[in-house]
């Protein structure tokens, strides 16, 4: 550890500021559909979300790996490119989270390092093999995945559940609801946390303090695990809010489902080393539960600008990264002044967020319209009946009353 200078000392802590975003942005992953359909009070939720996801970081290290010894050249990487790559990712994390954007931290920081690297080594440095198999085609592979695991299970619920008691299955269905909310922070942390692992143990090996080829040491899978809990604990209300309300209405039988296959597909990815955004997962069973109950519908106005968001995702980091390395490239007032400007657009874009303030108070509440296309599906296609009874009782109004003059006495 003699070779940890000032330079890999920032980078970690940069690092780690990053993985802090990572869990605050990410916390509607796990809790959304829990916390929109009422099964656990929001504050309860994000505290449970928190230590499974810490819990989740010692797990594995597979993603880790990915990150560290698969994606980019490892022999070339100075510790400035990660570090201009953590400061794409960061932003982009930033900026999402403003507008409330359930985008990918994971294609944040890959497209941040992707960026950065090409800048500093050349389009060579990038394995493509590697960013192709296992980043590219999960992004697109898991969302479908899961939207369509979490589709049929939706349908097999209300099949399941017809002539179930309404009050008992709804119990049910939260309880069940619970404990898959807590599987997906697990896997959360066993994915997402080991992200910042890897990207730690890169600047590790680019700065000499460790060997090629190590796994993660144990202070950096400790502090990365408590890095994206304390984010997790603080709770991404705005993305809780979309994911939650603003795609979709969702019973306690639809939050079941969407979490349960949204934890299976991530899960499975990790076992793999698969770098899956969870993101990705989570969006596409939220949909997929939204269209698997009958009258269910998906607001395609918020599905939209998030599709758009996440093909930005890469490109935009890429880019913010690529132009961070330049100028750190120049000296070590350059990456002062990258750091300046990065603290400076992360104060900036808080202080913006303060203009509507969204908490646990009133992160149910949404008011993003229903669409011409949702009204449309909602209007002919009724939801299920459920234990709710609805007074169907019309009144019908009384005629108007017309006040006829007295007729006039008649000649004698």
């Amino acid at each position: 550890m003699e070779n940890f200078s000032l330079i890999l000392a920032i980078v970690v802590v940069t690092a780690l500021a990053f993985d802090f975003t990572n869990g605050f942005h990410d916390t509607a992953n796990a809790m959304a559909t829990t916390i929109s359909t009422g099964a656990l009070k929001p504050k309860v939720a994000v505290a449970m979300s928190a230590v499974l996801n810490l819990v989740g970081a010692f797990l594995s290290v597979e993603v880790a790996n990915t990150i560290s010894k698969g994606l980019v050249d490892e022999t070339g990487i100075r510790p400035e490119v990660i570090f201009a790559a953590l400061v794409g990712a960061i932003l982009w994390n930033l900026l999402t989270w403003l507008v409330g954007l359930p985008s990918s931290s994971s294609h944040a920081l890959m497209g941040g390092l992707i960026g950065a690297t090409i800048a500093s080594a050349g389009m060579g440095a990038v394995h493509g093999d590697a960013l192709v198999t296992k980043v590219l085609i999960p992004a697109i592979a898991a969302p479908i995945v899961a939207g369509v695991a979490a589709m049929l299970a939706t349908r097999l619920s209300y099949s399941l559940g017809k002539k179930a008691d309404g009050k008992a299955a709804a119990k049910g269905y939260r309880t069940g609801q619970i404990a898959s909310a807590g599987l997906v922070s697990l896997a959360h942390g066993t994915n997402d946390a080991q992200k910042t692992m890897g990207i730690i143990t890169l600047a590790l090996v680019a700065g000499g303090a460790v060997a090629p080829d190590s796994d993660p040491p144990t202070w950096v899978i400790l502090s990365a695990g408590l890095a994206i809990a304390l984010g997790t604990y603080l709770g991404g209300w705005r993305i809780i809010r979309t994911m939650g309300k603003g795609l979709t209405e969702l019973q306690p039988q639809q939050g079941f489902a969407a979490q349960t296959s949204a934890a299976t597909v991530i899960l499975a990815s990790s076992h793999l080393g698969f770098s899956l955004s969870t993101t990705h997962s989570v969006s596409g069973s939220v949909m997929g539960a939204g269209l698997g109950r009958k009258g269910g519908v998906v607001r395609w106005s918020t599905a939209t600008r998030m599709f758009v968001a996440w093909g930005l995702t890469l490109p935009a980091a890429a880019l913010v990264g690529a132009l961070a390395e330049s100028v750190t490239n120049l000296g070590d007032w350059g990456t002062a002044v990258v750091a300046v400007f990065l603290v400076a657009s992360s104060a900036a874009i808080w202080k913006l967020s303060r203009r509507e303030v969204v908490d646990a108070s009133n992160v149910n509440e949404t008011d993003e319209p229903a669409g011409v296309v949702t009204t449309a599906i909602a209007a002919v296609t009724p939801p299920p009946t459920g234990t709710v009874t609805e007074d169907l009782t019309a009144t019908i109004p009384a005629p108007p009353v017309t006040t006829e003059p007295a007729a006039p006495p008649a000649a004698v």
